[in-house]
């Protein structure tokens, strides 16, 4: 059964390619000690048995610790490793496909960046939305257009489960995000390119939990 009252106040996405040469399995430890409350990762390079060897070893750590692992866009390696849940992008397995496939096995996020996706996720039976990019990122050059606050706040009006923002995300505008009706965001290169990672994400959580008490 998928885990319920999942916590996404701050999500680590991974990126080897930013990591400094740094294992991932290092970054995602650093970042559950500064307070992060749930990983997706995400693997573009190397094999699918690199993958989920990654992936178990992650697991591992993570549910020792009761941190969901959610696997982004593959959900043969979510369902092999026993991931929490799978991200989904446009252009990934359909929705109705992927659910009948786990079932109840899993939680299920879509990314999204209208309220149009948003409105068909949500009725699809999403369990909670990436939304964006809210600001320009430097981590994916094949982004959909910049989102911002605005098509956010006009999202959150419209649906009613989960949100989690992504896209150009750091310490200097987490709180705006956090504000404008974001239940959580989820960031990269904020995290797994900063010299500390443990403080990058305390900072994050700090400011994240300052913002929902305004």
């Amino acid at each position: 059964m998928k885990p319920k009252n999942i916590d996404y106040t701050l999500c680590l996405v991974t990126d080897r390619g930013l990591a400094h040469g740094r294992p991932t399995l290092d970054i995602v430890e650093a970042a559950v000690y500064g307070g992060v409350t749930c990983v997706q990762l995400r693997e573009k390079i190397g094999s699918t048995r690199e993958f989920i060897e990654q992936a178990l070893a992650i697991r591992d750590f993570l549910r020792f610790r009761d941190i969901p692992l959610i696997i982004n866009d593959r959900l043969d390696v979510a369902l092999t490793v026993g991931a929490d849940g799978v991200h989904l992008g446009q252009n990934d397995m359909p929705l109705a496909m992927a659910r009948s496939i786990v079932t109840d096995a899993m939680f299920i996020g879509i990314s999204t960046n209208s309220l149009e996706d948003a409105v068909v996720a949500e009725k699809g039976g999403a369990d909670y939305l990436g939304v964006g990019p809210i600001y320009t990122t430097p981590t994916k050059t094949d982004t959909a257009p910049i989102l911002g606050l605005d098509g956010l706040g006009k999202i959150r009006k419209n649906i009613k489960i989960p949100l989690v923002t992504i896209g150009g995300i750091n310490h200097s505008n987490a709180a705006q995000v956090i504000r404008n009706g974001a239940d959580g965001i989820a960031v990269v290169s904020a995290i797994v390119e900063a010299e500390d990672p443990e403080q990058a994400s305390r900072d994050l959580m700090n400011t994240i939990q300052l913002a929902k008490t305004q």
